[in-house]
C-alpha cells in the first residue's frame, strides 16, 4: 500500500474590492467573511493575497527579509512602478537603508526624551479642554475640537514647525495614506491639490524652516554627524510629517467615540485616570486607525500551505487581526480590562511605528485632561467618516458631556 502526497487545498479566491467605499465605511463585516476562508485569500481584482487572521498578519509583519517593504507598502510595487514621492526612509526601505534613519529617530523620539515634554502637553492639553468646555457648551464635535486639536497643536510644535499652513497636514497625510491603495475615486479626488500639498510639506522639512530646539532640527544635526546624509534628513522629517498627525487625530477619535459609546470604561477612567495609556492601545486595538498596509515576497513563500510567488503582493489587514477571536477574547468590545499589548496597530517588529511613544503620551496627556473634567459623555448623532483607502478616518463625533463637579 503507497502513500500518497497530501495535496494542499486551494486557495480561496474573491472578487471583493476592499478599497470599496461600503467596505472603508464599515469594515468588520468583510474582515469576518476572510477570516472564516482561510489564512490566505487570493483577491483576483488586484491579485493581491490577503492575510486577515492575527497569526499569519503578525508573521508577516516580523518577518522583514521574506516580506519586503522596500518594494512599496500599497498596491503599487516600486520594481515596476515610480513612486509618486522619493519612499519613506522608514515605512518604504528595508535594512541596510532604513537603519540609519530608524536608529536617528529611535533616539530622538526614545520615551526617555520625551518625557521632557510631558509637562507642557500636559498644560496644553487641560488648557485645551478648559477652553472647549467653557466657550462650546456641552454639545460639540469632539473630532475637531479635541481629537484634532490637540495633535495639530503640540506636535508640529515639538517637531519645529512654524504656525502657518498647519492645516495642511491632515489633508497631505490624507494624500499620502489613499496613496497606499488603488488609483479610485479617492485618489483622483486629491490629485488637484497633490504638487501643491507636496511642496508645502517639503519646505517644511528644510533646515532653515524649523526652529533649532524641535525633533527636525535634531534629525538635522545627525546630518551634521554623518549618521545621515543631508539628503536624508528632509525624508525622516517629512516622515514624521507624514505618519505623525492623521494615525495620532483619528487613534484619538477612536477612544473618544470608545468612551462615548461604553460609558462604564469611562467611569472606570475616572476612577484610575492612570490607565488613560491602555485605554488608548486599546482604541487603536479596537478601531485600527491603519487599517492595512502591503508587503512583497522577495521569494516563493508558503503561508499556511498557500505559495504565494516571488514578487507577490501581500496585503495584510491589521483591523482584522486586532479583532482575531483566536487572539482576542470577546474582540469586539471596548475592554480597559483587557491586555492590548500585541496588538499590530503600530505595526509590528523592525517596521514597528517608531513614534507611537509620541502617539501614546498625546493621548495620555489629552484622556487625563478630561477625565478630571468630565464626568459623562455620549454621542448626540452617529459619528461620520472620511473614506480613506488605508486610514479608518473620522469626519466628525458628535457628543454631549456632563461637566464633574
Amino acid at each position: 500500500m503507497s502513500a500518497t502526497a497530501a495535496v494542499p487545498a486551494p486557495v480561496p479566491t474573491s472578487d471583493v474590492d476592499p478599497f470599496a467605499a461600503e467596505h472603508l465605511a464599515a469594515p468588520d463585516p468583510l474582515h469576518r467573511t476572510l477570516r472564516a476562508a482561510g489564512p490566505v485569500v487570493h483577491l483576483s481584482r488586484y491579485d493581491v493575497h490577503a492575510l486577515a487572521r492575527y497569526e499569519e498578519v503578525h508573521t508577516a509583519l516580523v518577518d522583514w527579509q521574506t516580506f519586503q517593504s522596500g518594494a512599496g507598502v500599497g498596491l503599487a510595487n516600486f520594481r515596476h512602478e515610480k513612486p509618486w514621492r522619493p519612499p519613506s526612509l522608514l515605512l518604504e526601505a528595508d535594512p541596510p537603508h532604513h537603519d540609519a534613519p530608524r536608529r536617528v529617530l529611535r533616539e530622538i523620539l526614545a520615551p526617555l526624551a520625551l518625557r521632557r515634554l510631558r509637562e507642557t502637553w500636559q498644560r496644553v492639553a487641560e488648557e485645551l479642554v478648559d477652553t472647549v468646555l467653557a466657550t462650546q457648551g456641552p454639545e460639540f464635535d469632539a473630532f475637531e475640537a479635541l481629537a484634532t486639536a490637540f495633535p495639530l497643536r503640540v506636535f508640529p510644535d515639538a517637531v519645529g514647525l512654524g504656525p502657518d499652513g498647519r492645516e495642511n497636514l491632515l489633508p497631505y497625510g490624507n494624500m499620502a495614506f489613499n496613496a497606499f491603495g488603488p488609483r479610485n475615486d479617492l485618489v483622483r479626488a486629491d490629485a488637484d491639490r497633490m504638487a501643491g500639498l507636496s511642496a508645502w510639506v517639503n519646505d517644511q522639512c528644510a533646515r532653515d524652516a524649523l526652529s533649532e530646539d524641535g525633533f527636525g532640527a535634531r534629525i538635522w544635526a545627525a546630518a551634521d554627524r554623518g549618521d545621515l546624509t543631508p539628503a536624508q534628513a528632509p525624508l525622516v522629517v517629512r516622515s514624521l510629517l507624514t505618519a505623525g498627525v492623521d494615525t495620532t487625530v483619528h487613534g484619538l477619535a477612536a477612544a473618544l467615540y470608545a468612551f462615548a459609546t461604553h460609558p462604564e470604561e469611562w467611569q472606570r477612567l475616572r476612577e484610575r485616570p492612570q490607565l488613560a495609556r491602555i485605554a488608548f492601545d486599546e482604541a487603536v486595538r479596537w478601531q485600527s486607525p491603519v487599517q492595512t498596509f502591503f508587503r512583497t515576497a522577495t521569494t516563493d513563500v508558503e503561508i499556511a500551505g498557500a505559495t504565494v510567488p516571488e514578487g507577490g503582493k501581500i496585503l495584510m489587514f491589521l483591523g482584522a487581526a486586532n479583532r482575531d477571536p483566536h487572539r482576542w477574547t470577546d474582540p469586539d468590545r471596548f475592554d480597559l480590562t483587557r491586555d492590548p499589548s500585541g496588538h499590530v496597530g503600530f505595526g509590528m517588529g523592525l517596521h514597528q511605528c517608531v513614534g507611537q511613544h509620541v502617539a501614546r503620551l498625546e493621548a495620555e496627556c489629552l484622556l487625563t485632561a478630561l477625565a478630571h473634567r468630565v464626568e459623562h459623555l455620549e454621542l448626540t448623532a452617529p459619528p461620520r467618516r472620511h473614506l480613506n483607502n488605508t486610514l479608518r478616518s473620522w469626519a466628525s463625533l458628535p457628543v454631549r458631556i456632563r461637566r464633574a463637579h
